[in-house]
């Protein structure tokens, strides 16, 4: 298992070495693919894209909008305040809702505020709502399971609170109360499926009737770049996993590396926090909410002397079109402009956008 001193990554305020990276050391690169920007990510950076250039600074986004500094900071250049209250937003200004999910009453407070609101919740997190609410209102009791204090989680469980149990182990499941009524068995998307999988069997356990949805709650993209890591892990000496610390998908990547018996696992936020003693075999993946700029100013830090290999196990075709409010706004200010709502009919790209992926967008605001 990786030291403590192997995963990188710099205190608030400390200085990134930028230095150049890696060196004859490193022989190859293994790329794992799929990695980096999922669906709902990708969905969620182009549409608050769009309200950039669409509406005079500040627009507002409630949380941030991914969980990635690099992404975070570049729309901060731009003019976007994140806030972790809607109270904080001025009266009548634009206002984006995090890919993570709210609660139900802060969605409702985001359109008191007068201004335009776009919630660009991930759909795979909205089935999810749907889920705890449908069974809530039915009579179940709820076990999620679920990392404490995480957007996703927090949103989750404002739709049904009295109904739901969040849990993250086994030993919460078994310290759950004795529940009389008909249980159901949820999860946050961006859950391991070994996290996932001990704790639901720990609860199927306890609560032999346990409903379940027909379609696994687990992330389809988080799901593939675990199992694209697990492909390239064993024929590595060492795995960078770019992303964020508070980027749950990152942090599962980085323990199922650790687990695969990779002899060295390193979190890194860029290029500048890569060691300068690697050597042999590098895997690199990144987290879903990881740019693909990062990877590749990796892969140049790194400079491997026998070149990339990619690894791929699938292909993602997967598309979550802008949010609807959105994709109304932009085709009624093609047809009679944005009147009183403050935009800037010539500043709004195309509505089409399948072809052009966020990390593109990301590099043309920069």
């Amino acid at each position: 298992m990786g030291s403590a001193a192997d995963r990188t990554e710099n205190a608030p305020g400390e200085p990134v070495d930028t230095a150049p990276q890696g060196g004859p050391g490193v022989a190859k690169v293994l790329l794992a693919a799929p990695r980096g920007f999922c669906a709902g990510v990708e969905m969620a950076i182009k549409a608050l894209a769009w309200m950039v250039r669409a509406f005079e600074a500040p627009v507002y986004c409630y949380h941030e909008i991914v969980h990635n500094q690099i992404v975070v900071r570049r729309f901060e250049d731009l003019g976007v305040v994140f806030v972790d209250d809607i109270a904080d937003v001025p009266p009548g200004r634009p206002i984006m809702l995090s890919a993570h999910g709210s609660a139900p009453e802060v969605v409702q407070a985001a359109r008191d505020t007068g201004g335009f609101v776009v919630d660009a919740v991930c759909p795979l997190v909205t089935k999810v709502h749907h889920e705890v609410k449908t069974r809530a209102a039915k009579g179940y009791d709820i076990v999620y399971v679920g990392h404490e204090g995480h957007e996703e989680a927090v949103g989750t469980m404002a739709v049904a609170p009295r109904a739901i149990h969040r849990v993250e182990s086994i030993e919460e499941v078994e310290a759950l109360p004795a529940l009389e009524t008909p249980v159901a068995l949820l999860a946050q998307t961006t859950l391991s499926h070994r996290d996932w999988a001990d704790v639901a069997e720990a609860t199927r356990e306890r609560f032999p009737e346990t409903w379940m949805p027909g379609r696994s709650d687990l992330c389809f993209a988080t799901t593939n770049r675990q199992t694209a890591l697990l492909e390239i892990a064993s024929r590595c000496d060492a795995v960078v996993v770019i992303g964020s610390a508070n980027s749950s998908n990152t942090r599962a990547l980085e323990k199922l590396a650790l687990e695969a018996g990779s002899p060295r696992v390193l979190r890194i936020n860029s290029a500048g926090e890569l060691p300068r003693d690697l050597r042999g075999t590098v895997g690199v993946t990144a987290g879903a909410s990881a740019p693909e700029e990062l990877v590749l100013s990796v892969i140049e830090a790194l400079s491997p002397t026998e070149g990339v290999e990619e690894v791929r196990v699938t292909d993602e075709e997967e598309y979550f079109p802008p949010p609807r409010s959105l994709r109304e706004l932009l085709g009624a200010i093609d047809v009679v402009g944005s009147v009183g709502l403050g935009a800037d009919p010539t500043a709004i790209p195309p509505v089409n956008d399948r072809k052009r992926g966020a990390s593109q967008v990301l590099a043309e605001l920069a």
